[in-house]
């Protein structure tokens, strides 16, 4: 039997996290005023992107809580020794800016329309529950997935094979019954793949490479892609 479902990540993948990010950022600096150390808004800006990297690596690595890594962030960020009531208080003021900037990719709901008579649906993302199920609903498509798991209440996180089986447990499909996509190589696809789903790299930015990994550029190509049309290449592993 061929593929049954379609798990997807969320940021980056179907939401537009990178935009949403640097706008929000972008905003609140404007508003807060400048770290110190920090010249300009885009100063500011690249120091974000390194906390974030730095210790969404921790919270990803199970080092630390979903809500620990936001304030080490915010600390991180602003150099500071702040307590958890003044992290969270500006991150909590970010989080207007971010939030006044989110929105899907333009090709998201197209791709989730064509796909929905066909295909069950469903969420594993390296985030927390609330944060995402919040996410979605103020997208205006939560009602699309069935099932939404995310690392902070399994355990693990993705790439490690036990994140994406407990997905296809949630749906009560073999792997090999369950496309996987998402914009990470590595973390999403490959991982994917070692689990024994069929594991699609998103690759937005045409970096390319990767010869061994099943890639598409775009959502509007994933319909093609699990239907079996030649056009897209790599069929064979699919379904």
């Amino acid at each position: 039997m061929g593929i049954r479902a379609v798990l997807w990540d969320i940021d980056d993948t179907i939401f537009d996290y990178g935009t949403a990010d640097l706008t929000g950022m972008r905003n609140h600096l404007i508003q807060e005023g400048l770290p110190d150390g920090c010249e300009s808004v885009e100063q500011g800006l690249v120091r974000w992107q390194e906390v974030t990297g730095e210790h969404w690596a921790r919270f990803s690595a199970g080092e630390c809580s979903f809500d620990e890594q936001r304030r080490d962030r915010v600390r991180g960020m602003l150099g500071l020794p702040l307590t958890d009531d003044e992290a969270d208080a500006w991150f909590g003021r970010h989080v207007v800016h971010f939030e006044a900037a989110w929105s899907l990719f333009p090709d998201t709901v197209p791709a989730l329309d064509l796909l929905a008579a066909d295909y069950r649906h469903a969420v594993l993302s390296n985030s927390s529950f609330d944060h995402q199920d919040r996410k979605l609903r103020t997208l205006g498509v939560r009602d699309r997935f069935e099932v939404l798991l995310c690392a902070a209440e399994l355990g693990v996180s993705k790439p490690d094979a036990a994140a994406f089986l407990a997905a296809c447990e949630a749906l009560a499909l073999p792997p090999h019954e369950v496309a996987y996509v998402g914009n990470e190589p590595d973390i999403d696809a490959r991982g994917a793949v070692e689990a024994g789903l069929a594991g699609i790299w998103l690759d937005r930015h045409g970096r390319g490479g990767r010869p061994e990994l099943v890639r598409i550029t775009g959502l509007a190509e994933l319909p093609g892609l699990l239907r079996g049309d030649t056009r897209f290449g790599a069929v064979s592993r699919i379904g």
